[in-house]
């Protein structure tokens, strides 16, 4: 999506070490103009997956998550990071790789909002190694839903995620696919 790339060439920051800073306009200062754009698009490539429930992590999918569900009519549930005194005990919870923090971090979702028989579409701002995409595949497959897509705002090829998500056999799409990272570059290619 040209729109996207121009932002990220315009706005974003390679900081080495591939990690890709796009605070300013995705996942601490969100454009709405620009997530109702992605939206748009992911509702565009999804359409006839069937899905009925929007599925991201806590806190920097959300935007993309409900700027697609609005496009789409669907409800949007997100895996928190921290379990608050309102949720159940009981809960499904796993593990995922946090690549901008270093650490494990837990991903939660109560029982109440991902129940069995749903067709999941999983909205993201990254795929990189498909760490935490995976997370969130196996809390939705612990739920007994069934997963229908996969969608990112931007894809590091270079990290080999979708070559890991892509035996679930579903549609995988990324708006802004990156090749290469090397020294302060930020390319453009192919997402396949």
């Amino acid at each position: 999506m040209e729109e996207l790339k121009q932002r990220i060439l315009k706005d974003g920051r390679n900081l080495g070490r591939g990690i890709l800073k796009v605070d300013g306009f995705i996942n601490h200062q969100v454009d709405p103009a620009l997530m109702d754009a992605c939206g748009r698009e992911f509702a565009r490539r999804f359409k006839d997956v069937g899905a009925t429930k929007i599925l991201t992590a806590e806190i920097s999918g959300i935007a993309p998550a409900i700027a697609t569900a609005l496009h789409l009519g669907l409800p949007v549930v997100y895996a928190r990071k921290n379990k608050p005194i309102t949720m159940p005990d009981q809960v499904f919870l796993t593990l995922a790789p946090s690549h901008t923090k270093g650490v494990m971090v837990e991903l939660i979702i109560s029982p109440e909002y991902l129940q069995s028989g749903e067709r999941i579409l999983i909205i993201d701002d990254f795929l990189a190694s498909g760490s935490t995409i995976q997370g969130l595949v196996r809390l939705a497959q612990t739920a007994g839903s069934s997963l229908v897509g996969i969608g990112a705002l931007i894809e590091k090829t270079f990290e080999g995620g979708r070559d890991l998500l892509r035996p679930l056999g579903v549609p995988i799409e990324s708006l802004a696919c990156i090749t290469s990272m090397d020294g302060d570059q930020i390319i453009f290619g192919g997402c396949d």
